[in-house]
Order: structure tokens, then sequence, then C-alpha cells
């Protein structure tokens, strides 16, 4: 059975830092990529970062570029999402996502939940003015 267990999320002021990790585990099938996402009150969850393919390549919302990096462990069961500059609107609970199938794609589309077939639990992120 998949698992995908987030830590590290928290409160913080405007300016600072945190690192989410997200723990994956159980899965037989290839895992092509694996994202963070978020959803704010009231809004649609939305895609912030992706690490895919065998050579680790990331993008990024533009509402983060520059000030999150999304990253991984060397033997690929553990992901990071390393958060510098946090603004209020950065307010959310973040979510770990893992695209597993049987064969990956050979391009990798926009950043939308629906290609996503394992989830984490969430974990909340509030930053303060």
């Amino acid at each position: 059975q998949v698992q995908l267990v987030e830590s590290g999320g928290g409160s913080v002021q405007a300016g600072g830092s945190l690192r989410l990790s997200c723990a994956i585990s159980g899965y037989t099938t290839s895992q092509c990529s694996v994202a963070w996402f978020r959803q704010a009150p009231g809004k649609e969850r939305e895609g912030v970062a992706r690490i895919y393919g065998a050579f680790g390549s990331t993008n990024y919302a533009d509402s983060v570029k520059g000030r999150f990096t999304i990253s991984q462990s060397n033997a690929k069961n553990t992901f990071y999402l390393q958060m510098n500059s946090l603004k209020p609107e950065d307010t959310a609970i973040y979510y770990c996502a893992a695209e597993l199938r049987g064969v990956c794609p050979a391009a990798y589309g926009p950043l939308t939940p629906g290609r996503y077939t394992a989830w984490g639990q969430g974990t909340q992120v509030t930053v303060s003015s």
C-alpha cells in the first residue's frame, strides 16, 4: 500500500523559511514524478513544484519561482520543499503527491492534480505578516 507522509509544516513570520518533507513507501510501479500542491481556504488546489524524470528535472509555479526549491534524497524515497522568503499568501495546506504508473510518460504536461495517483494527508503552513 502506497503511503506518503508529510512533515515540517508550521507557523512562521513573513520572510521566514520552512522545509517540508515527504516520505514515500509501498509503491510497486514506476515513480514518474512527485509534486507539491497547496490549497488555501476557499481556493482550488494548485501545483507548486514538481520533480520528474531520471535526472530530477524540476518546474515551479510562477508564484514561487526563486523562493521555493524541490529536491529528493539519493534513494528517491524522500522529497523536500524548501520554502524561503515566505509570504502571507503562501498560507495553505501543502500536499505531497506521487505520479505512479507502469510506464512513465515521455513528456510532462501542466502541473495538475488529476495526474497524481497517491496523496499525503497534508501539512499546514501559516505565514503571518
